[in-house]
């Protein structure tokens, strides 16, 4: 008896399977694309929670508060002093947002004109400026700063988060521990317990570094004239978070408006914010997180940018904690069962 011969696909048939892969994989992308910004707000949810714990326990310690009442103290407070800040300096910050949305454009187009005076600047204008739409340049600003639900909206899932991980972390933590076996469990445990002080590290180093990195640059952008000194100190600080181009990116608005008072202002302002960036990056951050894995810098910017590629800003943002945990991950599930299993061979 002959063996039955399968049916063989016509051409159609054979276009209409491959469309159908290449649909099913780009679902299947696409829905991971969006199942992992919810995994970024979820960490940026973990990391508040984690900042609500680590200042609940400096006021449990400090205080012998039973812990309730620390936590509640450590969440409220927190809101209460953002709120106050903002209260206290909201006439001084909206009036020097106007001064800066006066000056800022005025500054810029000079800065185009002393560069168009010059060949090669000319070339940097044509660059940037040749057959660029500006839409597209629109376009792409919002693609960048794009998230899953909206600015508003993930603020408004990640505060939420944060809430619920700093009311019951135990219930979470213990809902991953079940998924393990009572083997895996300790080992679990001490992973959880290494990232937490990882992260606590990273939030302890980057809030003083904001903070200190504010007053050192209102402190000399004061001291040197320049307009909505605030302002720009805020928004340096702010993007402190965001590690080696925050640094750059907070410095262009900066130079530019030194640049309406003079040349030699422009490199005083440039140089204030280099050594201001330089203490607080190579002397405060160091000391304060000393239990964080320092990262190699060339690690850092290659994580920034596939992150970013992935989910904006916000991956950005986080990308160095997340480099963080997964070194983490491969040094407790690789790393070392490999020096253990080269132990027991010798």
């Amino acid at each position: 008896m002959t063996p039955r011969k399968e049916k063989e696909l016509t051409y159609i048939e054979k276009v209409w399977h491959t469309v159908a892969i290449v649909a099913l994989l780009v679902v299947v992308i696409l829905i991971a694309r969006v199942a992992f910004n919810v995994l970024l707000m979820i960490l940026s949810g973990a990391l508040i929670a984690t900042y609500f714990h680590g200042l609940g326990d400096l006021i449990e310690r400090n205080t012998k508060m039973r812990r309730r009442y620390a936590m509640i103290i450590s969440v409220v407070g927190s809101f209460l002093i953002v709120a106050g800040l903002f209260y206290l300096m909201g006439t001084t910050i909206q009036h020097q947002i106007a001064l800066l949305k006066d000056t800022l454009p005025h500054t810029v187009n000079n800065f185009k004109t002393k560069l168009a005076s010059n060949p090669t600047g000319q070339q940097i204008l044509d660059y940037f400026s040749g057959d660029n739409d500006p839409d597209k340049v629109v376009v792409t600003v919002q693609h960048f700063f794009s998230t899953s639900f909206g600015v508003l909206g993930d603020i408004y899932i990640i505060l939420f988060l944060s809430i619920f991980f700093t009311t019951n972390p135990d219930v979470y933590k213990n809902g991953i521990l079940m998924l393990l076996s009572d083997k895996k469990k300790p080992l679990g445990q001490d992973i959880m317990d290494r990232i937490s002080i990882s992260l606590k590290g990273w939030l302890k180093g980057m809030l003083l570094s904001m903070v200190l990195l504010g007053v050192l640059l209102t402190t000399g952008l004061s001291i040197m004239g320049i307009p909505a000194a605030l302002i720009l100190a805020l928004f340096a600080g702010m993007l402190k978070i965001i590690p080696n181009l925050g640094s750059v990116i907070a410095m262009i608005p900066g130079v530019l408006l030194a640049l309406t008072v003079g040349t030699n202002t422009a490199i005083i302002v440039a140089l204030i914010y280099v050594v201001s960036q330089t203490i607080v990056s190579n002397i405060v951050v160091p000391i304060v997180q000393n239990r964080m894995i320092n990262l190699p810098p060339a690690l850092t910017i290659i994580s920034q940018v596939v992150m970013g590629t992935l989910s904006g800003v916000l991956g950005i943002i986080l990308a160095v904690p997340i480099v963080a945990i997964i070194v983490i991950l491969v040094d407790e599930l690789y790393v070392k069962k490999l020096g253990d299993a080269e132990i027991i061979a010798h």
